[in-house]
C-alpha cells in the first residue's frame, strides 16, 4: 500500500473514500454532488484532453464543493452538459469555474504520482519496459498539465509533488514503533494545501486556516482508511502497509480515524460558508460512514440488502451482513494495474455498463459496483439528512 494521496492503493484512481449514499442525500444535494463530479470530469477534458478524465475521483471533487460553498450564489457557475453514458445519456447541470479547475489540477498531479509508484513497483503489465516507459510519459504529461492549470489559478503544485517525493523516503525508514502519523504527514500536507487554497479562490482568506486544518485531517483519514482496507490484500501479496510496518493495531487506527472525523467537524465550524450544506454532509456524515465501511462496522443499512446504495461505491461481495469491528472483511480479488484498469474503464463506458448494468466490476479495484441507473430514490432502511434548515441528526447544525 502506497500513496493514499489518490486513494485505494494499487489501482483505483476514479473512486475515493467519500462515496455518498444515494439514500442519505436529499434530491437537491444529490444533484449538486453530481454537478461537481461531472464538472471535475469535464474540466479535465476541456483543459487536458479525453484521457485525463480517468483521474476523476470522488475525493478530488470536494475541492470544487468547498470553493463553491464559500462563493456568493450570484457568482456560482453552471452550464448544461450534453448526454453522457455515465448519466444514462441524460443532460445535467454541471459546476464549472476555478473550483473545478483546481480539483482537476490536484487530481492530475496526484494521479501522476500514483502512476510513478506503480512503475517503480513493477505492478502488473508495468513490469514490461515499453509499457513502463509509456506510463512514465503519461505521468510526466500529467505533472506538467496539473502544474500549468495550478499556475493559471495561482496555486503552486510543488507542495503536492514534494509531499509525494517525501512519502517514499518516510516509508523506507518506517518500522515497528514509528508513529503512524509520521507516515501520514505528507498526505496531510498535500490535502491541507488544496483545501486552504479554496478560500483564496473564493475570496475568503479568513477561511484558509480552518480549511487547512480540515484538509490536514482529511488527508490523515484518507491514508488511514486506505491502509485499513488494503491490509489483508497487502499481507497476502507482501506489499508494504503502514499499519503492518509500524505495528499499529486496528483499534488504534480506528481511534485516530474517529478523532480525525471529529476534528474536521470542528474545523468546518470555524469557517464561514455561503451555503455549506453539501460540504457539511460530505465532510461530516459521509466521512463517518466511510470510517464504518472501512472497519466493517455499520454504515448504511441499505448495503445489507444486496446493493451498496452509494453513488458509485462498492457493493457487498458476499451478500451478507458486514463483519463486526476487528474482524477481517472477505478477501477481495486482485486489483488491476493502472493501464489495464483504464482499458476496462473505457470498455465499461462504451458499452454503457457503468450506467445501465445492475452490477459491474470496478475497472481498477474489481469491487462489485451498482449501475448509475439502478438506484432507487426510496429507501426504508436509512435516514435522509437534509440540512436545509440545520442538521437534526447531530449537534453540528
Amino acid at each position: 500500500m502506497r500513496h493514499a494521496l489518490v486513494n485505494d492503493s494499487r489501482g483505483t484512481v476514479v473512486f475515493g473514500i467519500v462515496r455518498p449514499c444515494a439514500h442519505r442525500l436529499a434530491d437537491g444535494l444529490r444533484t449538486e454532488w453530481m454537478a461537481h463530479l461531472c464538472g471535475l470530469c469535464l474540466a479535465l477534458r476541456a483543459d487536458h484532453g479525453q484521457f485525463s478524465r480517468v483521474v476523476t475521483n470522488y475525493d478530488g471533487l470536494i475541492v470544487s464543493v468547498l470553493t463553491e460553498a464559500q462563493t456568493e450564489h450570484a457568482a456560482r457557475q453552471r452550464r448544461t452538459a450534453g448526454p453522457c453514458p455515465l448519466r444514462g445519456m441524460r443532460t445535467a447541470p454541471i459546476a464549472r469555474g476555478e473550483g473545478a479547475r483546481l480539483a482537476a489540477s490536484v487530481s492530475l498531479v496526484l494521479a501522476s504520482a500514483k502512476i510513478r509508484d506503480h512503475v517503480a513497483d513493477g505492478d502488473g503489465l508495468l513490469r514490461r519496459r515499453p509499457l513502463a516507459a509509456a506510463a512514465r510519459r503519461v505521468a510526466h504529461g500529467w505533472d506538467r498539465a496539473g502544474a500549468r492549470t495550478g499556475a493559471e489559478l495561482g496555486f503552486d503544485t510543488a507542495v503536492l509533488v514534494d509531499a509525494v517525493e517525501r512519502q517514499q523516503g518516510i516509508e523506507m525508514l518506517a518500522g515497528p514503533g514509528t508513529p503512524l502519523l509520521a507516515v501520514t504527514e505528507p498526505t496531510e500536507t498535500a490535502t491541507a494545501a488544496a483545501f486552504a487554497y479554496t478560500a483564496v479562490l473564493a475570496g475568503r482568506p479568513g477561511n484558509s486556516a480552518p480549511l487547512a486544518e480540515a484538509g490536514r485531517l482529511f488527508g490523515r483519514l484518507a491514508h488511514l482508511l486506505d491502509a485499513v482496507e488494503d491490509q489483508p490484500a497487502d499481507a497476502a501479496s507482501g506489499a508494504w502497509n503502514p499499519l503492518t510496518a509500524t505495528g499499529t493495531s486496528r483499534a488504534e487506527a480506528r481511534r485516530l480515524a474517529d478523532d480525525a472525523v471529529h476534528g474536521i467537524r470542528l474545523a468546518l465550524r470555524d469557517a464561514e460558508f455561503t451555503d455549506g450544506r453539501l460540504a457539511h454532509v460530505l465532510l461530516t456524515h459521509e466521512l463517518g460512514a466511510s470510517v464504518d465501511r472501512a472497519f466493517g462496522t455499520t454504515a448504511c443499512a441499505h448495503e445489507g440488502h444486496g446493493g451498496s446504495g452509494t453513488l458509485g461505491g462498492p457493493a457487498r461481495q458476499d451478500g451478507g451482513l458486514r463483519p463486526g469491528f476487528g474482524q477481517q472483511p472477505p478477501p477481495r480479488p486482485g486489483k488491476r494495474g493502472f493501464l489495464a484498469g483504464c482499458a476496462v474503464f473505457v470498455g465499461l463506458c462504451c458499452t454503457c455498463r457503468i450506467c445501465c448494468a445492475d452490477e459491474y466490476e470496478g475497472p481498477w479495484s474489481r469491487k462489485k459496483r451498482e449501475g448509475c441507473c439502478d438506484r432507487s430514490d426510496a429507501c426504508d432502511c436509512c435516514e435522509n439528512c437534509d440540512c436545509c434548515d440545520g442538521c437534526s441528526c447531530c449537534d453540528c447544525g
